[in-house]
């Protein structure tokens, strides 16, 4: 076992606070990452309030997590000391069932989350990255490209991934029209990817304060949702729309918006129930799905995509102190884009 220090709430509701633990002792197959910088995700103030219910505490959370490899077990192939990794959003999975899919992971049942899970003894709770260090099998830790500034880059581990994988999954690329419903921290790493592939890339945000932003960051088109004559004059004009926003919003409007065949992915996930009638998808043809993260496998792939050209998340580096603060400004959607902690404050 290790000594552990980080910052925990204890309780749903209560604020972070100053928290030591203990991880395991490293195996064979074990990597130790000292970490450098977590973000901060919306799903961590979720899980921290536990809004979605189940919550473990104390509770560490993070899962955009980067830095420094500063140890390794014996029969660790992939990483040496002193690579520059990171970790997402869940640090084991099923190895052994029969539908045991590496392309597929993330939906498959054994997940073990990073944090507000349980280690596969099946008793212990996983701490995140809102901590000095952890251990992660090899298997499950990421290599960040050397040109990627590790701060910028911790978002890519769930922001980046929450929106390369639908992008993908659906073709988004040259001669495709994509929409990105909200700009914020998913949204914007969806105009940046999406416009990296080649899309044609829209922006649809209630109201046009961060247009410029959005123009900056790769979209071609930017409209406010607030105004009527929106969605008229989008009628049937995307291939693609992602909502990225987790407020109710009229389903049935946005799907208005896609081409016959089209598709609107969800990545945000609303607290309450969205009603939808049955004729906006009979109308066109058109699709609602849903996507969460992504493999391993694609991660890495994310990764070294955002290597080759460059994108890394739009930041606010913020010390482990201001954390409490940060969770605030978040629910305000007051960040822009993303909060991340160096951990070097800790």
């Amino acid at each position: 076992m290790s000594k552990a220090k980080g910052y925990a709430a204890l309780s749903a509701k209560a604020p972070l606070t100053p928290y030591s633990f203990e991880r395991r002792a490293p195996g064979p197959d074990d990597v130790v990452i000292k970490i450098a910088y977590c973000g901060v995700c919306h799903s961590d103030i979720h899980q921290a309030r536990d809004e979605w219910g189940g919550a473990i505490f104390p509770m560490v959370p993070g899962h955009e997590i980067v830095g420094e490899v500063v140890a390794a077990g014996d029969g660790v192939t992939k990483f040496n000391v002193g690579d520059r990794v990171g970790v997402g959003c869940f640090v084991d999975s099923c190895t052994h069932c029969a539908e045991r899919d590496v392309d597929l992971e993330q939906y498959r049942e054994g997940l073990v989350l990073t944090y507000n899970s349980v280690e596969r003894d099946g008793k212990t709770p996983t701490m995140g990255g809102y901590s000095d260090h952890i251990v992660v099998k090899q298997g499950y830790v990421l290599s960040v490209p050397d040109n990627l500034p590790l701060d910028a880059a911790a978002p890519l581990l769930c922001a980046g991934i929450t929106l390369y994988s639908p992008l993908r999954h659906w073709q988004a690329g040259p001669g495709k029209k994509v929409a990105i419903i909200g700009l914020g921290g998913l949204g914007h790493m969806g105009v940046k990817l999406g416009k990296a592939m080649g899309a044609e890339m829209t922006v649809l945000s209630q109201t046009l304060s961060k247009k410029e932003d959005g123009l900056r960051l790769g979209a071609q088109h930017y409209y406010a949702t607030q105004d009527p004559a929106t969605f008229e004059k989008l009628k049937s004009t995307f291939d693609l729309i992602i909502c990225t926003v987790g407020t109710e919003i009229d389903w049935g409007a946005y799907l208005s918006l896609l081409k016959i065949d089209g598709t609107m992915v969800l990545v945000g996930l609303p607290e309450k129930k969205v009603p939808l009638h049955a004729a906006a998808l009979i109308g066109g043809r058109r699709s609602l799905a849903g996507s969460g993260i992504g493999s391993i496998k694609e991660t890495q792939e994310m990764l070294d995509f955002c290597g080759e050209h460059n994108i890394v998340s739009d930041i606010e580096k913020i010390n482990i102190q201001q954390i409490n603060d940060a969770y605030e400004r978040v629910v305000k959607s007051d960040v822009r884009y993303r909060f991340v902690i160096d951990m070097a404050s800790l």
